[in-house]
């Protein structure tokens, strides 16, 4: 996958994360983020890398977001690799 379509991809799952009534305040909570931030960084290739890493924190969200918008819940991983520091090494 691309970067262009990983960023395409990672804003939809930020559209699906600021639907969650539960889990969209966790997110802002987590990253600091406001609700006028989003708005400002939601094109910035990091920023969407945040929201994937916050996403892969849970598998149950992972599956219920790549549900949601009709991927393989392995799309969220090829989704991330593509952006910055995603082809970082994975300790764990």
């Amino acid at each position: 996958m691309n970067q262009e379509l990983a960023e395409i991809r990672a804003v939809g799952v930020l559209g699906w994360l600021a639907g969650q009534e539960e889990l969209f305040p966790v997110f802002l909570g987590a990253t600091g983020t406001s609700e006028a931030d989003l708005r400002s960084r939601a094109g910035e290739a990091e920023f969407l890398a945040a929201v994937m890493d916050f996403l892969m924190n849970d598998d149950a969200w992972v599956i219920d977001c790549a549900t949601a918008l009709g991927w393989r819940p392995e799309e969220v991983l090829q989704i991330r690799a593509a952006l910055p520091g995603g082809d970082l090494p994975h300790w764990t």
